[in-house]
């Protein structure tokens, strides 16, 4: 391979890589609701429909951007914009699982009980360790849950 062809390779190796890796981070993107209640409108602007009314911690999938708008994605792949400033990088979590979810006392099955969550309830995320999530409940219940329960950061 001469230096010119492998400049070539090079390249479109890049741009074949900024192509599939770009959306895939920016897909990745979560934020949490920073007020205690905000609204998830159906366009970018205060002049669209509200359609859901978000509360604090509630966590977010970044899909999109217009201005300081979000468009974003929730656990129940509801879609909708939110004003970006009213959003945070603080780390929260929701119950997706139907049904309650036990809180743990330990990151494993066999530790206590000490709570339990419920579809919908929004946690703030304090650590994640090997398939387990430590959280905060609502009412100040520090324990873990299943990672595959929750959906969030």
């Amino acid at each position: 391979m001469t230096v010119s062809q492998g400049l070539i390779f090079r390249s479109i190796a890049f741009v074949f890589l900024m192509i599939v890796l770009l959306p895939a981070a920016r897909a990745l993107e979560m934020v949490s609701v920073d007020r205690d209640e905000i609204n998830m409108r159906s366009g970018p602007g205060t002049q669209h429909k509200s359609n859901w009314l978000l509360s604090r911690g509630y966590p977010l999938m970044v899909i999109g951007r217009k201005g300081e708008w979000l468009q974003v994605r929730d656990f129940e792949s509801d879609e909708g914009w939110v004003y970006g400033p009213m959003t945070a990088k603080k780390p929260h979590m929701v119950v997706k699982s139907n049904g309650p979810v036990n809180v743990r006392s330990g990151p494993d099955t066999r530790s206590k009980v000490i709570g339990q969550a419920q579809r919908g309830d929004v946690l703030r995320t304090l650590e994640q360790r090997q398939g387990w999530a430590k959280v905060e409940t609502q009412s100040g219940v520090v324990g873990w849950i299943a990672r595959d329960l929750l959906w969030g950061f």
